[in-house]
């Protein structure tokens, strides 16, 4: 059996069963990518809710896995050459899963690139901006009550990155065209997250994007992400 004593987090969030993944996360957009990944290759895991109103994330158990104290986090206790490995960062840990199962990613090398691209394309612009614009628009709006210039630049970033996804789409099920990948996951629950938890579909005139709109629909029909997005379970 795996011996996981070496990672501090575990003294605070124990395994129950330290032979299999253990998922350090919250059911955010950049959470669910990870349950939902695993859920897709069929990886056994243990899901551990860190929450932010507790401030989890910023404890120092949770800290040495991530320094930079934000979800998700994974232990892997079958991690290369059978040793248990610590890795945070939502796209690292996708595409280290991705080539640990040889699921959701290319087996050619152009593949396999053509998808990572796509995967930073999240990390780096859809992430970052979404959020930000989420931000503004739901949180933040009284402190910028007399200010528009934050949320519009925002939501015209959004609406952009929205525009470079719906020209990706055409002709496409999916970001790599027919088959599902970790770019799909990297991005579509993102996207939901403007509509559903930020509630800017309206504003970001999401109508206008029709094949997006197709596309994050059939993402989050699919059974792992039905189950994937909904872990951890909240309290």
């Amino acid at each position: 059996m795996a011996d996981l004593s070496a990672f501090p987090i575990t003294k605070r969030w124990p395994a129950s069963d330290p032979t299999v993944i253990q998922l350090y996360s919250l059911p955010t957009p950049n959470g669910v990518k990870i349950s939902i990944a695993l859920e897709e290759m069929g990886l056994p895991y243990e899901p551990h809710l860190i929450s932010f109103g507790t401030n989890d994330q910023k404890s120092p158990e949770f800290v040495s896995l991530n320094p930079n104290g934000r979800i998700p986090a994974i232990i892997d206790p079958n991690g290369p050459d059978g040793k248990p490995i610590g890795l945070f960062e939502s796209g690292a840990i996708l595409v280290y899963l991705a080539e640990k199962t040889g699921k959701l990613i290319p087996t050619d090398a152009a593949g396999r690139y053509e998808v990572m691209q796509w995967v930073f394309f999240q990390m780096g612009g859809i992430g970052p901006m979404f959020g930000q614009f989420g931000h503004f628009f739901k949180f933040a709006a009284d402190k910028v009550a007399n200010n528009s210039y934050p949320m519009e630049r925002y939501r015209d970033e959004t609406k952009r990155l929205l525009g470079v996804l719906e020209e990706r789409l055409k002709g496409r099920q999916w970001i790599m065209g027919d088959q599902y990948t970790i770019a799909d996951i990297a991005s579509f629950p993102w996207v939901r997250g403007v509509d559903v938890f930020y509630g800017g579909g309206d504003v970001l005139e999401l109508a206008k994007f029709p094949l997006v709109k197709d596309w994050v629909a059939r993402a989050a029909a699919r059974p792992a992400s039905v189950i994937g997005l909904n872990v951890p379970k909240r309290d």
